[in-house]
């Protein structure tokens, strides 16, 4: 495979040439330590994604994309957020220019984004999976993006083949009640590439429309064969199709909120407030709250019966742009961290569940930094011996899932907790350019132990760390999840 390549340096303040070169093999790594324990450890393992936005159509029919922005621009709101940040019209984002002129609109926009991490994931993606080198820009925008587009043509840049390339042995999906998982069933029988449906069943607790919420219902209705006309008929449905996701290899499920809910409300109040979003009534914040925490607790409970991991992700305030929102929809580039208090609901609702101990293992993440430590000691509360690290901080998220929010994740999760039994990463993606980002954390993880050993704060025992390594880039996920 040919590749563009130049042999990019750095200048040090006396003249000389430096030897260190942007993106090489100790890219992030700053002492001998780091660069051993990634190349000898976090390098050779393989990636479990047990979180992402992936298509499994696109998974199953092994597509293969036929240009670089389909593949790598399509859906991505990272990438429309910067552009738009960088005075592109709308029209090269989301709109209707071509390909060619929304890859050419994203390449002008690279040099922009140095120090945003865009810029090392673009180039990390472009060198893992096109053996491109060559910074990208305005100039060098045409040669990658014919480059890059005769290597999609081949068999082995189709969707399984890309995967195959990272070394990417599990994915889970996300994936809604209704769905009929039948991508799922198609590549239950591979076996190199693994794929598992999570459960995403936030509309079936979203209160914010109500005539959207009806829709969904009905359709909620039709995938379970259950008449959904009160609040036990919603559970039962909700349970059908819980045991049909278990029945297609699932035992994940994850949830999207501003925060956990926690309520007084009885299930008899629960049940008129539920007849209530049926029929045309109003629900105040307080009702919406009540009847989504009986809800979100029925099926956490279920959930701790099947033997499933449940994953909460807190604190977006999403769809800030209304305008945009009318034009273009959801998760298009407009949403960004809360401030929501956090703790005191959370702690009622996870002792709720473990009071009776229906408390599933349970993997939190946080979108705003400043609830780190918040977080970080909120699983310890929790953790009931009954396996490692049964309560999990889970890896920086969404604008945290960068350099900066790596090492502050690990760092509190280090004096906190038990970084030694973390899962890991995800990607949390719709891209599937995206899995180098698993190589990023692996890199920031072996810099911050092996920058330890150096300042002799940690013993040089590279077997010892070498291992807890291994553990967190992969053994760890594998054995929690019980892939």
């Amino acid at each position: 495979m040919w590749g563009l390549k130049i042999d990019i340096k750095t200048t040090d303040y006396t003249g000389f040439m430096s030897s260190i070169k942007f993106l090489d093999e100790n890219f992030l790594l700053h002492s001998e330590e780091a660069r051993q324990l990634y190349h000898h450890h976090a390098a050779k393992a393989s990636i479990i994604d047990y979180h992402n936005h992936l298509s499994p159509k696109n998974i199953a029919e092994n597509r293969q994309f036929t240009n670089l922005t389909e593949i790598w621009l399509e859906g991505d709101h990272y990438k429309w957020r910067a552009m738009r940040t960088n005075g592109i019209d709308e029209r090269f984002c989301t709109g209707s220019a071509s390909p060619e002129e929304k890859f050419m609109k994203w390449a002008e926009t690279v040099p922009n984004t140095i120090r945003n991490p865009l810029y090392h994931w673009t180039h990390l993606e472009l060198k893992r999976y096109f053996d491109v080198t060559e910074l990208l820009d305005s100039k060098s925008a045409k040669a990658i993006y014919d480059h890059c587009n005769a290597l999609l043509n081949k068999d082995e840049f189709k969707v399984q083949g890309l995967l195959s390339m990272m070394k990417v042995e599990v994915v889970c999906t996300t994936d809604d009640p209704t769905d009929d998982l039948h991508h799922h069933k198609a590549m239950a029988s591979s076996t190199t590439l693994k794929m598992f449906p999570t459960f995403r069943p936030d509309k079936s607790y979203s209160f914010d429309d109500l005539v959207a919420y009806k829709t969904y219902i009905q359709k909620l209705s039709q995938a379970s064969s259950v008449e959904i006309n009160s609040l036990q008929s919603l559970f039962k449905a909700l349970e059908n199709r819980v045991d049909f996701f278990h029945a297609q290899g699932c035992h994940v499920s994850d949830h999207g909120l501003e925060i956990l809910p926690f309520s007084k409300a009885s299930l008899g109040e629960a049940e008129k407030l539920f007849d209530t979003a049926l029929n045309g009534g109003t629900l105040s914040s307080e009702e919406k709250i009540g009847l989504q925490y009986i809800i979100l607790s029925h099926l956490c409970r279920l959930y701790h019966a099947k033997g499933w991991i449940q994953q909460f992700h807190l604190g977006a305030l999403r769809n800030n742009n209304s305008r945009m929102l009318r034009h273009l929809g959801p998760d298009t580039g407009f949403d960004s961290m809360g401030d929501f208090s956090q703790a005191q609901t959370m702690s009622r609702f996870f002792d709720l569940l473990d009071n009776s101990n229906q408390l599933a293992k349970t993997i939190i993440y946080n979108l705003n930094p400043s609830d780190n430590e918040l977080f970080a000691t909120m699983t310890g509360n929790f953790n009931d011996g009954s396996t490692p690290a049964k309560m999990q901080w889970g890896s920086g998220w969404w604008f945290l899932d960068q350099k900066d929010g790596m090492e502050k994740q690990m760092n509190t999760l280090s004096n906190m907790g038990l970084l030694s039994r973390f899962v890991g990463m995800v990607t949390d993606s719709r891209s599937f350019l995206s899995f180098p980002r698993h190589e990023y954390f692996r890199r920031i993880l072996c810099n911050m132990i092996g920058e330890d050993v150096k300042r002799g704060e940690l013993p040089n025992d590279m077997q010892h760390l070498g291992k807890m390594v291994e553990d967190i880039c992969f053994n760890n996920a594998k054995l929690y999840f019980g892939f």
